[in-house]
């Protein structure tokens, strides 16, 4: 081996040995501050009848490593609901978010949303999608 050689695998070890050392720091620090996570993220309620209340209950997770702080609930139509069981989440716990939606007299596939305001640094805004299929009572014609 020349010197050369020795000089080039010296050279790269350490330009890998940097790289490495960076993208551990850039993970660490991406995992600071509070991260919101839903489970689950979309829910299909299936079939369901005209003027019927259908809840569910998903569950918000902080995976960060501080509190996360929910600041605002709001849903894309009148006829959903949702309303989280606590406002601040403690670095790794959860909270229960509770969703209803009123079919009322609509017929055919409903889609609405529900969007989450935290403090997630990456994610202020986290959106819960549902769905159902409304359809009359067979009794009615």
């Amino acid at each position: 081996m020349n010197w050369l050689t020795v000089v080039l695998a010296g050279c790269v070890a350490a330009s890998a040995a940097g790289a490495e050392v960076q993208s551990v720091a850039s993970q660490a620090t991406a995992k600071k501050g509070p991260r919101i996570v839903v489970e689950p993220a979309t829910f299909d309620f299936g079939q369901a009848l005209q003027n019927k209340t259908l809840n569910k209950d998903f569950v918000l997770r902080n995976l960060g490593d501080e509190s996360l702080r929910i600041e605002d609930v709001k849903t894309t139509c009148g006829c959903t609901a949702a309303l989280p069981s606590e406002r601040v989440v403690p670095a790794g716990g959860q909270t229960r978010l509770q969703v209803s939606l009123q079919t009322r007299t609509a017929e055919g596939r409903l889609e609405r949303s529900v969007n989450i305001r935290s403090n997630d640094p990456t994610r202020s805004i986290l959106e819960v999608k549902l769905s159902v299929t409304v359809v009359k009572p067979a009794d009615s014609k």
